[in-house]
């Protein structure tokens, strides 16, 4: 049951037109929280960086309006559960920073009670309880639609949502977050709410032979899935790796089934490797993932496989309109801004720390690049303050596309002034060869002959590492494979056959996110044809995982 809400954690709203082929950024939006709890989040593919994702929706005249002052009180429910990873929330409460709402709806038994809100620099928060008469042991609910409303217009706001059930008080705690704030001290705003909905655990057999190479296609016809298409491939003789995209009937589904593959040995579950990803969108609007298995785990015994999800049981449509007045007065009374201009490297100006921000709740520090196509070059970053090291919760990137912000969530032991010392510390620096705006004449062609249904590999050097390209057709399409030995060589981002207007796209298989490890990275050409291919890579990076840069930014 555990691993069971893990995998509710990850919620997948409705997809938007991501601009093929940024697989590498969608998925860093995708924040991944440990919280045994529903959680939805919103991700943007606007363009490669400075992502922002919205959603609309419209909510039913219906709607009650009530009014609640910014009362500024501290808050009597213990909120640490649901708070762990957000310390500077944490902090905030006991100052007495966060407005008291107490506004409630109460519909078919089920009663959501907003509880305070908590505006800071990029961030409100707004903590609710949802009290649902009594859980079943096999119940799982989820809040729908809840988002924040501006003053300028129509807009909504949304980061993301989960709850985190309280045996003990038998009550869910609520959590959404914004990343919109007040333009002014004090605006009047809405918190929107459109449905609670409660979820079942569901089983599916999948009759899968994994011992074939050839994409299986089995019948679903439950929950709004329609089917799912299942290809293994083996890796290195020590991997299998279990490829999956699940059509929907119903797109809204995605919101809340949580499709995954369960393999099990003599009914022992058998767990997924490091690696492993879920809930991408595919370029056809299906849902994927990607589940790496031990060879020696999955071969010689006799397996089943289940396809778990979760079925919608009720369906409480609210809707419902709080009225509500936020104020950051307090917030900006206690924040501290420093123009700061540093390189991120000695002697390299192609990142430079710009600002430091420092709020009651959380540390941000603000690095501008020079070419907005080149993604922030290190992989684990920290800050060195008071003797404590802190480090990045989520790396956001902003509207301006040159801008990565790194968020730090502020200790709420840790005090902090404009004397106290202040050190930037990145590690593990992955290097990026190449982007998708590079010059034709720039890019480095490799030849691809006598392509036929027989695996071939061509050996490139690039930056002195041996990369092994692995190209065959298998059914109609297409298949290419790369990687290479050395694991400093960090993997091809995406490839493309020919070149401007006569250009094809290879769609992802096997997605390759920087710094993660791995540099396997395996792309289908459907429907191919011919027997020659001249293949380009729009970049690919090499890791340095010793690497490591300090800043002081204080003193």
């Amino acid at each position: 049951m555990k691993k069971l809400e893990n995998m509710l954690v990850h919620q997948l709203n409705e997809d938007r037109n991501v601009p093929y082929p940024d697989f590498e950024n969608m998925w860093e939006r995708i924040e991944q929280n440990t919280t045994t709890a529903f959680q939805t989040q919103m991700s943007s593919g606007k363009q490669k960086r400075g992502r922002n994702w919205s959603k609309l929706a419209l909510v039913s005249s219906l709607s009650v309006l009530l009014a609640a002052a910014p009362v500024y009180a501290a808050v009597h429910y213990n909120w640490d559960t649901m708070l762990r990873g957000r310390s500077g929330i944490q902090a905030a409460l006991p100052q007495e920073l966060g407005q008291q709402l107490d506004q409630s709806v109460t519909k078919d038994g089920v009663t959501l009670k907003l509880r305070t809100a908590v505006v800071d620099k990029k961030r409100t928060v707004i903590l609710f309880t949802l009290d649902v008469g009594g859980r079943k042991d096999n119940e799982y609910w989820r809040v729908g639609g809840m988002t924040l409303k501006g003053p300028e217009g129509e807009k909504r706001f949304e980061k993301f949502t989960y709850l985190n059930w309280d045996e003990n008080n038998h009550i869910y705690y609520g959590y959404f977050e914004s990343e919109w704030t007040p333009k002014q001290d004090i605006v009047n705003a809405q918190v929107v709410l459109d449905n609670i909905q409660a979820f079942s655990l569901q089983t599916l057999d999948l009759p899968l032979d994994v011992d074939s190479t050839k994409t299986q296609s089995f019948p679903i016809g439950q929950e709004g899935m329609r089917s799912i298409e299942v290809k293994p491939f083996t890796q290195d003789q020590d991997m299998l790796l279990l490829s999956s995209g699940i059509i929907f009937d119903q797109p809204d589904v995605k919101k809340w089934a949580y499709p995954e593959i369960f393999v099990y040995n003599n009914g022992t579950l058998i767990n997924w490797q490091t690696g492993s990803t879920f809930a991408l969108p595919g370029v056809n609007g299906e849902y994927t993932a990607k589940q790496y298995y031990k060879a020696e785990d999955v071969s010689g015994v006799k397996l089943t496989y289940k396809l778990q999800y979760m079925k919608k049981e009720k369906d409480i449509a609210v809707p419902k309109v709080f009225n509500i007045q936020l104020s950051k007065k307090e917030m900006e009374n206690g924040t501290m801004s420093t123009s700061l201009n540093l390189p991120l490297e000695v002697a390299e100006t192609d990142f430079m720390l710009e600002k430091l921000v420092v709020t009651p709740t959380q540390i941000r520090v603000i690095v501008r690049s020079k070419d907005k196509y080149y993604s922030f070059p290190y992989k684990k970053y920290a800050l060195e303050i008071g003797g404590k090291t802190i480090e990045s919760r989520s790396k956001i990137s902003p509207d301006e596309p040159a801008l990565t912000e790194l968020l730090f969530e502020r200790p709420f032991d840790l005090e902090i002034t404009k004397g106290t010392p202040i050190t930037f510390v990145a590690k593990y620096k992955v290097t990026q060869h190449g982007s998708y705006n590079m010059n034709n004449d720039d890019k480095i062609p490799l030849l691809l002959t006598n392509i036929s249904q027989k695996k071939q590999t061509i050996i490139q050097q690039l930056s002195g590492y041996p990369v092994n390209w692995t190209y065959y057709i298998q059914g109609a399409d297409l298949y290419v494979e790369t990687g290479s030995e050395d694991a400093r060589f960090g993997g091809i981002n995406n490839t493309h056959i020919g070149l401007d207007r006569e250009r094809l796209l290879g769609k992802t298989v096997i997605p390759t996110f920087t710094g993660d490890g791995s540099n396997k990275n395996i792309e289908v050409y459907k429907n191919f044809k011919g027997t020659e291919a001249t293949i380009y890579n729009y970049f690919y990076t090499t890791d340095d995982p010793e690497k490591e840069t300090r800043v002081q930014i204080r003193p």
